[in-house]
């Protein structure tokens, strides 16, 4: 047996005429329906605002140890080796 899709709820907004056209015009551009764009817009805003919205406390030795971390150069190896090697895809016409 299939598997039901989950059921969407509605979630009425009223907006200006000109940000309507605004957000149909990406939508297309996306080649996505309003609804599906201005999901997609909503869910990755809402996801960016709590993960900062994250706390990490730490002792000063272990922020001290991550901060020491975080600012080492990455090691070299092959796969990094490749990758800066590797044009960008903007320079390639």
């Amino acid at each position: 047996m299939p598997s039901e899709a989950p059921r969407r709820e509605p979630l009425n907004l009223r907006v200006l005429p000109e940000d309507r056209a605004l957000i149909d015009r990406a939508a297309r551009a996306r080649g996505v329906t309003r609804t599906d764009f201005m999901l997609r817009a909503s869910r990755d805003l809402a996801v960016e605002v709590l993960l900062d919205e994250v706390y990490v406390e730490l002792d000063p030795d272990a922020f001290d140890a991550l901060a020491a971390h975080l600012d080492a150069p990455p090691a070299p190896s092959e796969q990094l080796r490749r990758t800066l090697a590797t044009p960008p895809p903007w320079d390639e016409a």
